[in-house]
C-alpha cells in the first residue's frame, strides 16, 4: 500500500455497514492497522449494534444511532496524532456490526428415531422437525463466546450448534411427554413451548434468543404408517359383507377394468353351465331336471395312528397299515404296548380290538418248490 493510499485511508470518517445477504450475523469494518480517526462519524443503523474493541479488549456498545468518536473517555487514537511514530499508532482498534434482526427458517430435525412408550401402542419410534428463529440479544457476548476475531460469521457457523440443543431438548420431552401418537399432532404448539422454554438458558449463554420455535410434524416409521393406514382402511369399511357387494357393483359398472372383466367371464361362464343343462343336444327340447340334488355322502371317518413303546422309548405314529407289515415282520407282537388319541393308558396290541385283527390274518402256504 503506498503512502497517497494509507492517508486517504486515515481521513476516511464515516463507519457504517450495509448488509443485503439475509444470513451475515457480525462483520467487521476494516481498516488499514485497525486504526480509527479520531472525530469519525459512527452510523448504526436499526437491526444493529456496533462492538468496539479497543487492543483485544471490548469498549463499548453502541446501539442505533448516530455517534462522533471524539469524546476523551474513550480509547480512540489515531495515527495522525502520532507523528512521531511514523503513522504508526500504538492504539489498535477494530469495531464489529452485529446484526440484531430476527434470522427466520432455521432448520432442526432429529437425525436417529426417538423410542418413546406410547400409552396405547408400546414402545414406538419417532421423528420430529420443523423450524425457529433467531436473534442476537447481547452483542457483547455474542462477540466473546461464539464470533472471537472472525471478520464476517454467519447463521451457518452457529445454527448446527443451535441445532444440536434443539434436538437434545425436543427429543426429551417428547419421550417425557406421555402424549399418545395420534394426539401428538394437537399438541405441537405446546410442545413447542416446552422446548422453546428448556433451551432457553442456554442459548441466552451465547447472547441470543429463540423469540419463535415451531414444530412442523412428528411422524412415525413407514412401516408403522403403513399399518396404521390398513387399520383405518379397516374401519372405514366396517361391514366386509356389504363392502364386497358394493365392490362387485362397482365392477360391474366397469367392465374395462380388471375386477369387470373377470367377474364378466364368471357370469358368462354360469350362465353357459345353465344354458347347457336346460338345451338337449343338437337343439332338442329341455329335459324336465331333478327337483333337487342327492344328499352328499358322510365324510369319511378319520383313521387311527398308533405309537408303540418299547424299552422306555416311543416310536411313531404308525398307519394301521404300518402296524400290519409290524406284525407280519415280527416287530409288533401281541404283547406290545401301544396308544392312540382317544385311549384310556397304553394297552396290549393283542387287546386293542382294530389291532388285534391283524394277528390274526395268516398268509397262505407257500407254493411248493418247482412249482
Amino acid at each position: 500500500m503506498g503512502i497517497l493510499d494509507f492517508l486517504s485511508g486515515q481521513f476516511i470518517d464515516v463507519i457504517h455497514w450495509t448488509d443485503d445477504t439475509r444470513d451475515t450475523m457480525v462483520w467487521r469494518f476494516e481498516r488499514y492497522g485497525h486504526e480509527i480517526k479520531y472525530g469519525a462519524k459512527l452510523t448504526v443503523r436499526e437491526g444493529q449494534a456496533a462492538v468496539f474493541v479497543h487492543e483485544g479488549q471490548l469498549a463499548d456498545v453502541f446501539k442505533p444511532g448516530l455517534y462522533e468518536l471524539e469524546t476523551n473517555n474513550m480509547p480512540i487514537m489515531t495515527s495522525l496524532q502520532h507523528w512521531s511514530h511514523g503513522f504508526k499508532s500504538p492504539f489498535k482498534s477494530e469495531i464489529y456490526f452485529v446484526n440484531t434482526a430476527r434470522f427466520n427458517d432455521q432448520k432442526w430435525g432429529t437425525k436417529n428415531p426417538i423410542i418413546c412408550r406410547d400409552p396405547e401402542y408400546g414402545p414406538i419410534r419417532l421423528r420430529a422437525f420443523g423450524n425457529y428463529s433467531m436473534r442476537v440479544t447481547d452483542p457483547g457476548v455474542f462477540l466473546k463466546e461464539i464470533v472471537g476475531t472472525d471478520g464476517e460469521f454467519t447463521t451457518d457457523e452457529v445454527s448446527f450448534q443451535i441445532r444440536n440443543i434443539v434436538v437434545q431438548e425436543a427429543s426429551r420431552v417428547l419421550a417425557a411427554s406421555g402424549i399418545p401418537v395420534l394426539d401428538m399432532a394437537a399438541n405441537t404448539g405446546d410442545l413447542g413451548k416446552v422446548v422453546a422454554e428448556a433451551i432457553k438458558p442456554t442459548i441466552a449463554a451465547y447472547g441470543l434468543v429463540i423469540p419463535e420455535f415451531y414444530i412442523e410434524n412428528i411422524s412415525l416409521p413407514a412401516e408403522v404408517e403403513a399399518m396404521l393406514d390398513k387399520r383405518t382402511s379397516m374401519g372405514i369399511v366396517g361391514d366386509m359383507g356389504r363392502y364386497m357387494q358394493y365392490s362387485a357393483a362397482e365392477a360391474m359398472q366397469n367392465p374395462e377394468s380388471a375386477a369387470g372383466s373377470a367377474m364378466g367371464m364368471g357370469m358368462g361362464a354360469g350362465m353357459g353351465m345353465n344354458m347347457a343343462g336346460q338345451v338337449g343336444p343338437w337343439g332338442a327340447a329341455p329335459q324336465q331336471q331333478p327337483a333337487a340334488a342327492p344328499p352328499a355322502p358322510p365324510p369319511p371317518p378319520v383313521e387311527s395312528v398308533w405309537h408303540i413303546a418299547e424299552n422306555g422309548a416311543t416310536e411313531g405314529p404308525f398307519s394301521r397299515a404300518t402296524m400290519g407289515q409290524k406284525v407280519a415282520s415280527g416287530a409288533l407282537s401281541r404283547d406290545t404296548l401301544v396308544w392312540t388319541a382317544g385311549q384310556d393308558g397304553w394297552l396290549k396290541a393283542g387287546d386293542v380290538p382294530e389291532l388285534a385283527q391283524l394277528f390274526t390274518v395268516h398268509p397262505p402256504p407257500p407254493p411248493p418248490p418247482g412249482a
